[in-house]
């Protein structure tokens, strides 16, 4: 797998090369006169904490001071989401915006802020498709042969994910709903001890995200069955859509930039332009790539877009499982 020592140091490689004059804000000449924050709500080590240290460097390289990646993980991203929302809105604190937020506007019923309204779209980042891996000796070698498995074996499936109301979890919930099928969620503190239970046999399967498992699919550890984009993932290119089996099926994980509310508009589309022309670099497309990651490019508007229909995905999804934050 991608080791965190591994890609940071690709990515210093490709800071390095892409050395270009210093942009600045001409509505804004002052921004930034200082170090800017970036909160990610999740811990060290993760997709999220590599691709938010790759386009800090970046925009480091670009605007002239430094991008600081500062990790507040907790309840589900809202720790870390909460201190943005209530900090200045001055572009000196970002957040690393995610599923998470779509999930949480409508699973988490006593949630202590209103995302939409405290929480201005900057950038897109990333997409990343998840994909249904299984244990290897569980006898199924496609979506269609694990919904019949499974129909045939009721009350004798279990599915893991990185916990309860992630997209892993609702991913799941979601393909239950539409393949008419029954297994036993079992929820961990990440993806890891999952799949780790996965290849021991412990556990049938798991949606996960393709950057934690290609490796393993790779290796041979673990079998892949469907990809849940509609889309086939470079990584993974001989994993057929999910969608090819249950037509309409589609979730992922997507990763942007959100600033507080308020925040001076010079400010946002400064930040935007730069994230967007950092997308667009050979090397850091090649990067992201290398997480099974997909760009995702557009201005502010268009991602403020994504993130209102990326809600009322979810909020279906939620409503579909009958789960609710307790």
């Amino acid at each position: 797998m991608i080791t965190r020592r591994h890609f940071l140091q690709t990515a210093a490689c490709a800071a390095a090369a892409l050395a270009a004059p210093r942009a600045f804000a001409i509505g804004n000449p002052s921004y930034p006169s200082r170090s800017v924050k970036w909160v990610v709500p999740y811990a060290p080590g993760g997709a999220t904490d590599l691709l938010s240290r790759l386009i800090c460097q970046r925009l480091s390289e670009r605007l002239g001071q430094t991008f600081v990646v500062e990790n507040k993980p907790g309840a589900g991203s809202n720790i870390g989401t909460q201190a943005v929302i209530t900090s200045a809105p001055d572009g000196y604190t970002l957040l690393l915006t995610s599923t998470a937020n779509a999930i949480n506007a409508s699973f988490d019923p006593a949630l202590p802020y209103d995302f939409a309204k405290g929480i201005a779209p900057v950038a897109g980042v990333a997409r990343i498709p998840l994909v249904l891996v299984v244990n290897n000796d569980l006898p199924v070698k496609s979506v269609a042969d694990f919904i019949a498995y499974a129909k045939s074996n009721p009350g004798k499936m279990s599915i893991a994910s990185s916990g309860i109301g992630t997209s892993l979890h609702l991913s799941g919930e979601l393909f239950k709903s539409m393949a008419g099928v029954q297994f036993t969620h079992v929820p961990y503190r990440g993806s890891a001890p999952g799949l780790t239970d996965v290849m021991s046999g412990q556990i049938q399967g798991m949606f996960d995200n393709v950057t934690s498992s290609f490796e393993l699919v790779r290796a041979g550890k673990l079998r892949a069955l469907g990809i849940t984009t509609r889309e086939r993932s470079e990584i993974l290119p001989d994993v057929p859509p999910i969608a090819d089996t249950l037509p309409g099926y589609e979730t992922s994980s997507f990763y942007g930039v959100g600033a507080p509310y308020d925040t001076p508009r010079e400010i946002i589309d400064l930040l935007n332009r730069e994230v967007d022309t950092a997308l667009s670099d050979p090397g850091i497309k090649a990067r992201i790539a290398e997480l099974g990651a997909i760009p995702l490019h557009g201005n502010a508007g268009e991602f403020g877009g994504m993130l209102t229909a990326e809600t009322e995905r979810w909020r279906k999804v939620v409503e579909l499982s009958g789960i609710k934050k307790e």
